[in-house]
């Protein structure tokens, strides 16, 4: 399995037992990227987190041929789903150089989205794991 479908996976399972869109936020964001809840959550942003599922598998668009490409997007959730995809986004670009037309920059922008429709529960949790194959993971052939 590639490192996407994981993503996508993990997404599936912690909808089952999510309270709420920002439990499953921040539990996404520990699963998937490794940042902690509580606070010290922002030592572990601060250091990029850590990849659960490292691999590809991502489109081409969003894809920047490593292997870090799921954790950057959980850890973009995680960070946005306490301090907003606005703030969010400005410290992506500043601190993370991820410029909006590269591949990181990409992803920022649709983990971003995630946040926003989960939050707004027009994305449910229960939903996110094809939301993610649909708009982030290759076609498997």
């Amino acid at each position: 399995m590639d490192a996407c479908s994981e993503l996508a996976d993990a997404a599936t399972r912690l909808a089952a037992t999510a309270t709420s869109p920002r439990t499953f936020l921040v539990e996404f964001g520990r699963v998937a990227a490794g940042v902690r809840r509580g606070p010290l959550w922002m030592l572990d942003a601060g250091k990029g987190g850590r990849n659960h599922f490292s691999g590809r598998g991502f489109r081409r668009p969003v894809d920047d041929d490593t292997d870090g490409q799921a954790r950057h997007f959980a850890g973009i959730v995680a960070v946005s789903a306490r301090v907003g995809t606005r703030l969010t986004r400005i410290l992506s670009i500043a601190v993370g150089g991820d410029k909006p037309t590269s591949a990181d920059g990409r992803l920022t922008d649709q983990a971003l989205e995630f946040t926003r429709l989960v939050r707004s529960g027009r994305l449910a949790p229960g939903d996110s794991g094809d939301w993610i194959r649909a708009r982030l993971c290759k076609a498997r052939s």
